[in-house]
């Protein structure tokens, strides 16, 4: 697939081909998953996509930049977040394999984010654009569907996270979320998980020490 570019913030794009039509099939299942599409439908989706990988720490998208992709994570961990008036990073959401990733605000109109996403390890996505977006669902209206499925689930889960967040003692918000998310425990470094549950990273230690010992 090549060198990753000497410029660390720029992702390694990978070349058209083979290796294309490998990245994008987990796409494909997740669709699947959702609604039923006829195959020669799904052909159509791989010139519509940009797959890239990008190295741990790298940023996807970073606040007040114009937002116009949308990510799919094919393999890999993202997170999102804005910088609070303090200065420090406040971390709203995380995305795994077969999650969808954006400032979804600024997206449609290809806006300022007010958000920025960045890799917590190695990551490879699919990128769309605004553009492409519109092109491919007027070309396969039938992924409008998908789409609305897809992004109220997520919208149901936001809803119920801050439902508990109000509700549950800060003990109860992790050991709901390590149950729930144990391969975030694994994966997300302990600063962003207590940025994440609104923790300090000294309080998730020792919450995380009664559950070890």
């Amino acid at each position: 697939m090549g060198n990753i570019l000497p410029n660390a913030s720029v992702p390694l794009i990978l070349p058209i081909g083979v290796n294309n039509k490998q990245v994008i099939q987990p796409l494909i299942t997740h669709i699947k998953k959702f609604c039923s599409i006829e195959p020669e439908q799904l052909g159509l989706l791989e010139p519509y996509f940009e797959p890239r990988t990008y190295k741990k720490k790298q940023f996807l998208l970073q606040e007040g930049e114009r937002c116009h992709e949308k990510f799919f994570i094919v393999k890999g961990c993202v997170y999102i977040y804005y910088l609070r008036q303090n200065g420090i990073e406040q971390t709203i959401d995380f995305a795994l394999e077969n999650w969808w990733i954006s400032d979804f605000m600024a997206f449609p109109q290809n806006a300022s984010a007010q958000f920025s996403i960045r890799a917590v390890e190695t990551t490879t996505v699919l990128s769309i654009t605004t553009e492409r977006q519109r092109e491919l669902l007027e070309k396969v209206p039938e992924l409008n569907a998908y789409f609305h499925l897809v992004f109220q689930k997520a919208y149901a889960a936001s809803q119920i996270r801050l439902r508990k967040l109000y509700e549950f003692s800060k003990e109860e918000l992790y050991r709901e979320f390590s149950t729930n998310f144990p391969e975030f425990i694994q994966r997300v470094p302990q600063y962003l998980l207590a940025s994440f549950l609104g923790f300090t990273p000294e309080y998730l230690s020792e919450i995380r020490k009664k559950y070890v010992s």
